[in-house]
């Protein structure tokens, strides 16, 4: 398995964190739960600091292409990546949550808008 780090600093472009989450609502979310060979994609935020990005957890290096057939962000931030990391997957570990499930979690789907320093 495969972990991909990808960020953005958003201070270049018209987008911001609050209007990417309605990307995620509206299309995102839904259009990369259909990937295969992803396991996972967590977006995150830092919208004090406008830094957006997401990890990806991915069954094989070949699988990694998946963004290219469903993304739509670089069109809208209007500029690649400002950071992309790729790294091999050494270990994983499941903690005991309250959370059951991550499907629906996360401030875009939530309405949990805190701000982060």
């Amino acid at each position: 398995m495969f972990v991909s780090i990808v960020a953005w600093d958003l201070s270049r472009s018209t987008e911001t964190v609050e209007s990417l989450r309605d990307y995620l609502r509206d299309y995102a979310v839904d259009a990369y739960a259909t990937l295969e060979g992803m396991r996972l994609k967590a977006w995150f935020s830092n919208p004090a600091r406008q830094t957006w990005g997401a990890v990806y957890l991915w069954d094989s290096a070949e699988a990694m292409d998946g963004p290219a057939r469903v993304s739509r962000v670089i069109e809208l931030i209007g500029y690649p990546p400002t950071s992309v990391s790729v790294f091999q997957l050494e270990a994983i570990a499941e903690g005991v949550s309250v959370y059951e499930s991550l499907t629906g979690l996360g401030a875009a789907l939530e309405g949990d808008h805190s701000a982060v320093g």
